[in-house]
């Protein structure tokens, strides 16, 4: 069965938002969000918080064997990229020139379309990152 959009939107808010935690009791953040802190291991202290859209190329990797769904993207880019705030995420580099993408380069989260299925299905969109 197929979810309704308004559903998906509300139950993946890290696709949609970049919305994480921050733990007040050790100031760090961590994306996707959880319910314990891994450094202080403290319950309670996590509160939501919106992650930075910015960042740069932690470390990267071009694609020529895509898992299925995606064989028609081939090469494309996936990164670790660290946002302003230091949380590291993994996500895929688009819309950008191949000599640009490298370590240290400055890149932006924007929204694209990360999955599609058969024709009467719903799109799902998501966060993407692009070199700056």
């Amino acid at each position: 069965m197929v979810q309704a959009i308004s559903r998906i939107w509300r139950s993946i808010k890290q696709r949609y938002n970049l919305e994480g935690v921050h733990c007040e009791v050790c100031k760090e953040s961590f994306f996707p969000k959880r319910t314990i802190c891994p450094n202080c291991r403290r319950k309670g202290k996590l509160v939501d918080a919106k992650m930075p859209h910015t960042g740069k190329i932690y470390s990267y990797s071009l694609v020529y064997s895509a898992p299925a769904g995606f064989e028609y993207e081939v090469p494309y880019f996936v990164a670790i990229i660290e946002l302003d705030n230091k949380v590291k995420i993994f996500s895929q580099v688009v819309d950008s020139e191949v000599d640009k993408v490298k370590i240290g380069a400055k890149v932006k989260a924007v929204f694209r379309r990360v999955q599609a299925g058969k024709e009467e299905d719903v799109i799902a969109y998501g966060y993407k990152f692009t070199v700056v």
